[in-house]
């Protein structure tokens, strides 16, 4: 039973129909007020000419006289062809000389205001016009007044009250039996009807929300399948497909989280086994150095700690990658963007690697056109790319082989191109090539200390750049790694999404 109090289709019904109550009470206080206004309009226009028609009748039989008794049998009559007015003859102040009504009721005011009588007869169309009533000074009524002259010097007005108190008396009668019967009978049928529609629309208004809160249950408790069926375009539709659409990030980001755990897991068991190798032969040779003691001669020595030395820096390169990568995946590189010559770029960098080239008997070629504009990007990040690039190219091609690197237009920017005469990537292997930690299993004996991050930290650097690298390549017959760099126009910088 708390329950379902508490549910949000029974409260929201309670608003409603206390709503339509108040609305409905409104309603029916504002038709009383209107029927009586339109009555007292009728009344007042009806007998707009009474109280003028009746001086005109009076004012012979008050000629010669200022008895005002002389007249009661007439007036007696016309309130009898008329029994709901009231006649009341003033003075010129406005004071109550005669009245002519049922004698057990009394006449509480002596006066009455002349300032709506002089409204009347100035402007009479200007109704309605309402003024006092003797009996009931407090309250205003409709009349009608016209001057009247009694006897031969005494000026003043007959005053009829055109709802004297056998009127209010029948009025009040019929109006709550007319309230009764006509506006509340037709203010329940109303509330009725109204209040059965609104709970059914409620209901089905309702009940997309307890079917929306029983699918969200639902996936709070793991059934990550489930959506809320958008069956509308109004605010509840708006708030389904928001709650699909939030559904589909969460699991994206599970399934981030999860492939995130599992290069978690990948780096550990990687970086173990990168690590072991070196440590080994690090502490293999000093335990040498140490078993012989004064026994080993300087040129030893000297040939240990060299391999001791490169297998450390191979470990601080490693150290260095990873932690330039766990930047770059984490958007914590902010490149700093600006025009430069790729052309530039690509000579500095290639004079870099002209020692090692020519160490390993590699032709390093340069093929890069002199009307080239200039580029839009991150030099230092680029020169990364770059030379990660070149390494990786040197490091598969063998003694009279070639390196070449060039640029062409392409693609609304300019195409850079590294190109060796290597072994090139079996099939198989092109999909992992830009994996962290992927070493292709021919990988050349003398590099087996690298570890498989030059690829995946060049792929990052160029997403940075919202650019792709794409590699062409076929066993036994080299290969071609290609991306694209923005073009720099004087006034138009490109946009780039971080």
């Amino acid at each position: 039973m708390k329950l379902f109090l508490k549910s949000f289709y029974v409260r929201l019904s309670a608003i409603f129909l206390i709503l339509l109550i108040i609305l409905g009470g409104v309603q029916v206080g504002i038709t009383l007020q209107t029927w009586h206004h339109y009555y007292e309009e009728v009344e007042q226009r009806l007998n707009l000419n009474l109280a003028e028609d009746m001086a005109r009748e009076l004012e012979p039989l008050l000629k010669d006289s200022s008895d005002i008794a002389n007249i009661g049998h007439a007036i007696h009559y016309m309130m009898v062809l008329n029994p709901k007015i009231e006649i009341y003859i003033l003075n010129q102040q406005g004071k109550i000389l005669a009245f002519f009504a049922d004698p057990l009721k009394k006449v509480k005011a002596k006066y009455v205001s002349l300032a709506p009588l002089r409204d009347f007869l100035s402007d009479p169309h200007q109704i309605p016009i309402l003024g006092e009533d003797p009996r009931h000074p407090d309250v205003k009524k409709p009349f009608s007044v016209a001057p009247l002259k009694i006897g031969q010097n005494i000026k003043g007005y007959l005053y009829i009250i055109l709802g004297g108190e056998l009127y209010d008396f029948a009025m009040n009668t019929v109006q709550q039996n007319f309230l009764t019967h006509t506006i509340i009978k037709g203010l329940i049928i109303t509330l009725i009807f109204t209040g059965l529609i609104g709970l059914i629309i409620f209901f089905f208004l309702t009940r997309r929300l307890h079917e929306m809160n029983e699918i969200v249950k639902s996936f709070e408790k793991g059934e990550l399948d489930k959506r809320v069926p958008v069956k509308s375009a109004d605010e509840l539709g708006q708030l389904a497909n928001s709650f699909n659409r939030m559904a589909e990030t969460i699991i994206a980001n599970i399934d981030e989280l999860k492939n995130t755990d599992k290069l978690r897991r990948e780096l550990i068991a990687n970086v173990s086994h990168d690590l072991r190798t070196p440590l080994a032969s690090i502490k293999g040779y000093l335990e040498t150095i140490q078993i012989k003691g004064q026994r080993i001669n300087n040129q030893e020595r000297e040939q240990y700690i060299q391999i001791i030395m490169e297998a450390a820096e191979g470990m601080q390169k490693m150290v260095e990658q990873l932690f330039e990568l766990s930047k770059l995946e984490a958007k914590q590189i902010k490149p700093h963007f600006e025009p430069f010559l790729i052309k530039d770029l690509i000579y500095d960098v290639a004079g870099k690697f002209k020692p090692v080239s020519e160490k390993k008997g590699i032709e390093l070629k340069i093929s890069v056109p002199d009307d080239l504009p200039q580029v839009y990007a991150d030099i230092a990040l680029i020169e990364r790319a770059l030379s990660n690039l070149i390494s990786n190219a040197l490091d598969y091609t063998e003694r009279g082989g070639r390196v070449t690197i060039g640029v062409k237009n392409g693609n609304g920017g300019l195409q850079v191109l590294v190109e060796d005469t290597g072994k090139g990537i079996a099939e198989k292997d092109l999909p992992f090539i830009f994996e962290r930690f992927y070493r292709t299993p021919d990988r050349p004996a003398r590099n087996s200390r690298g570890a498989g991050l030059g690829l995946a930290i060049t792929k990052k650097i160029l997403e940075v750049h919202n650019s792709n690298i794409k590699v062409e390549s076929k066993y036994g017959k080299g290969s071609k790694f290609i991306f694209d760099v923005k073009v720099w126009y004087a006034g138009r910088q490109p946009s780039f999404q971080m």
